[in-house]
């Protein structure tokens, strides 16, 4: 990489952010508990809730092993070996990100605590600003108009 490419920083953002909202959610939840929908539509929401872990599942085991057959890495800050748009990334660019924040409003649904959902949509928030666009500017300097088509066709996020 040359110098004016982007470069990853040392703290791996993503998995920190996600722990420390699983982390800020259970402590909230059981200092701070906020109210949750109960009778058939809180019913509905447990429901919901574990449709999206089987999503979290489907959607890491997925995304890894199509990352593996691709021989990139799965760090997130190491640069990749090859731009990967097949499986799951042909759906999003970022299946494991999506993963992670489907993970903690699946979990809100299931145990009915709010903080989940709040904290969900904070560290999506977070790891878009703190790592998906900086990981953007890198694949753009990488793979320059292969990755500018392919992020043209497909979202960030869904």
């Amino acid at each position: 990489m040359t110098g004016t490419q982007p470069k990853h920083g040392i703290i791996p953002w993503p998995p920190v952010i996600y722990v420390v909202a699983i982390a800020l959610s259970v402590v909230l939840g059981m200092l701070y508990p906020l109210p949750w929908i109960g009778g058939i539509f809180g019913d509905i929401l447990v429901g919901a809730g574990w449709v999206a872990l089987f999503g979290v599942a489907a959607l890491w085991v997925t995304a890894i092993r199509t990352m593996v057959r691709a021989k990139t890495t799965l760090n997130p800050n190491a640069e990749p070996d090859h731009l990967v748009t097949s499986g799951p990334f042909g759906i999003t660019r970022n299946p494991m990100y999506l993963a992670n924040t489907l993970l903690l409003i699946g979990v809100s649904f299931i145990t009915g605590i709010a903080w989940f959902l709040l904290f969900a949509f904070l560290a999506a928030f977070a790891t878009q600003k703190l790592a998906i666009e900086k990981e953007e500017r890198m694949l753009a300097a990488k793979f320059g108009k292969k990755y500018r088509d392919y992020s043209k066709r497909v979202r960030r996020w869904i």
